[in-house]
């Protein structure tokens, strides 16, 4: 694991220089950049390798003489170590052009800090071998990831998101050591060894507990409320980055404990799969209802996280059903969309990152017409759409297909495992429907159509570094999408670490699936080809003539005449408003000649406007009866300090 920590500490090193270096502007960026793309390249190349290898590798370090931190790099946490470099690489080398504000040299040389420890804390968090290391990586990244989503902290909008981040990560963090507290005190151990030797009746509060904690960083529903309100505030290369991947570590804490648990029972299968159809249809159901970009692709995201916990219930319940296919195609199907997911949602939120950048605006509604000035940006904002819909040839379609095979394979078992199967079956298409709509809508009202104000007007997408990191990603999407044999290798892998009973994998059946994709995609691409070229050897040497579009009726169409995000989204949002309550200001217009009007909407979150007050809400109040604690005096500092030393040294 040595070339593993080499780079850790380059990454880190590269963090502290931006900070030494933080008056020389260009200079802090060239060299905060260059370090952590080239060394997250080289962390990549280094976590494929290991990923196409088979066995683990181990490393342990004393820390304080008291407790010990180990590390341990095996297929999953390889895996996880690919999605984690390859974002963050592209992220670092995007973020040279985004943030060229070189009056805040200051502010940006201390993110590029707290973006290095946060690259680290993740990398260890998948590869922490004990409690400790796990817990004291898992904080880190919090508290890292913490100072990145405040970065703009003059808004107190996007100081508010950034203190519901706080308490949501560390109230998850709570039921994390709940669930570690629990096999500490039945094994008397920090390692991960005896774990499977508990009570089953623990093994069940474990996982409940561990679920909740991991969730609530994953974005499950009801523990999302922190994602649309965090990912807004964030830069948005660190919102990539933290939708792309980060939010991947909880997903990989709810597979690392079951695997440590190893009791198969069809109860966490039902638990997972249910959170993630709730998930995934809520998710899409709140995004649409959005006119913030950033925040539609936030709620998009537990939508996504939703389509990973479907696959992960599949494919517990086929374990806990005896059916190994359907496992590992569950499984499969789910890491899958873990990769592709961290490539298309990076995409798209650097998308909205350019838009941002350049009309200086967030509102759907504010845009439109940014394709005819935008190709390279909108073209990529497309290739992302298809791809998070699951559309072929890209490749958000290849790990939904797998999950839908698990499900298919499911309908022949028993009565539960048949409900659930068919549960998920519906559920991913009735996602997949309300996520094309989703998707449209941002597309047709954004990208297409007219500027619907000055914002959208003369627009530019200059930033190379900004364009490259997408046109890579976008690449990627389409490449994948039609050749899934360079990667299905990849999940497959993942898939054997858990250790699970179902026996030797045989990767054939995979091969000819991901083949017959091939197959199709190809031929697919030939017929449009051939199209392509049949209406150019028609239309060769005619002249085309341009004409305005027809207005059915009006001679003098305006912007305002065009669909809204609200009218274009109002009759799916109607269906949902139970769940969705959508909540509308217009004014009743009145008499012959009426005054000027408005309509405003908004899509409320039942788990926000639950969870405000049942968490939030408590907590604040409790800080703020707390605030006497901090009241200048340095002398009763000091006393606070010898009271903690002496509370520690009695206790160690």
């Amino acid at each position: 694991m040595s070339q593993f920590f080499t780079s850790i500490l380059i990454i880190l090193f590269g963090g502290f220089l931006s900070l030494v270096l933080a008056r020389q502007f260009k200079l802090m960026k060239i060299i905060a950049v260059f370090l952590l793309s080239a060394v997250g390249l080289w962390g990549l190349i280094d976590a494929v390798t290991k990923l196409v290898q088979t066995g683990s590798e181990t490393a342990s370090f004393k820390y304080l003489n008291i407790f010990s931190l180990s590390f341990q790099i095996d297929g999953l946490s390889a895996f996880f170590l690919v999605a984690i470099f390859t974002v963050c690489l592209l992220a670092a080398i995007y973020s040279f052009h985004y943030m060229d504000h070189s009056e805040k040299r200051v502010r940006i040389a201390v993110h590029y800090f707290f973006f290095s420890i946060l690259i680290v804390s993740m990398a260890l968090v998948v590869t922490a071998a004990n409690i400790i290391t796990f817990m004291l990586s898992w904080e880190i990244m919090s508290l890292s990831s913490f100072f990145l989503v405040i970065y703009d902290y003059e808004s107190s909008e996007n100081r508010r998101a950034g203190y519901l981040y706080f308490i949501f990560s560390h109230v998850g963090a709570m039921f994390i050591f709940a669930a570690f507290g629990i096999i500490y005190g039945y094994t008397g151990s920090f390692g991960f060894g005896a774990v499977d030797s508990i009570p089953q009746t623990a093994k069940i509060v474990i996982f409940i507990f561990s679920f909740i904690g991991f969730g609530s960083k994953a974005g499950v529903f009801p523990f999302h409320v922190w994602l649309p309100h965090a990912h807004p505030a964030a830069p948005s290369h660190i919102s990539a980055v933290m939708s792309g991947v980060m939010i991947k570590t909880g997903i990989y804490g709810i597979v690392k404990m079951y695997t440590l648990l190893n009791f198969h029972t069809p109860l966490f299968g039902t638990i997972v799969l249910v959170a993630g159809v709730v998930s995934g249809i809520l998710g899409i159901v709140y995004a649409l209802g959005q006119q913030d970009l950033k925040r539609l692709l936030a709620y998009s995201s537990v939508e996504n996280i939703g389509i990973i916990l479907i696959g992960l219930g599949i494919g517990m319940i086929g374990v806990s059903s005896g059916n190994p296919l359907m496992a590992v195609l569950g499984f499969t199907g789910a890491f899958l969309h873990v990769l592709n997911h961290s490539i298309f949602k990076s995409l798209l939120f650097m998308g909205a990152g350019m838009v941002l950048h350049k009309t200086g605006t967030r509102s759907i509604d504010a845009l439109g017409g940014l394709l005819k000035n935008m190709k390279i940006t909108g073209g990529a904002f497309i290739i992302g759409s298809l791809a998070i819909c699951g559309l072929p040839p890209c490749n958000g379609f290849v790990g939904e297909f797998f999950i839908y095979i698990g499900g298919f394979k499911g309908v022949a078992l028993d009565t539960s495992a048949f409900v659930m199967s068919c549960f998920a079956i519906i559920s991913l298409a009735v996602i997949g429907g309300l996520a094309l709509a989703c998707f449209t809508k941002v597309i047709g009202i954004a990208f297409q159509g007219e500027p619907r104000t000055k914002a959208a007007v003369n627009v530019n997408e200059k930033g190379p570094t900004m364009l490259l990191s997408m046109l890579i990603l976008a690449g990627a999407c389409v490449l994948t999408g039609l050749f899934p044999n360079l990667i299905i290798h990849m999940p497959l892998r993942a898939v054997s670490a858990l250790g699970l009973e179902y026996g030797h994998i045989s990767l054939a059946p995979f091969e000819q699936m991901t083949g017959n994709i091939t197959l199709a995609a190809t031929i697919f691409l030939i017929s449009l080809l051939f199209v392509i070229v049949t209406r150019w050897l028609l239309y060769r040497g005619k002249t085309i003539t341009k004409s305005g579009t027809w207005g059915c009726g009006f001679t003098q169409p305006t912007v305002k005449m065009q669909y809204t995000g609200s009218s274009y989204a109002s009759f799916i949002l109607d269906f949902f408003r139970p769940a969705a309550p959508l909540e509308e200001d217009h004014p009743a217009i009145k008499g012959r000649f009426p005054l000027k009007t408005y309509y405003t909407s908004h899509v409320s979150d039942i788990a926000e406007l639950h969870m405000r007050g049942v968490i939030v809400n408590p907590v604040l109040f409790l800080f703020d009866k707390l605030r006497w604690i901090q009241h200048g005096d340095i002398h009763l500092y000091i006393g606070y300090i010898l009271l903690a030393i002496i509370l520690l040294l009695f206790f160690i």
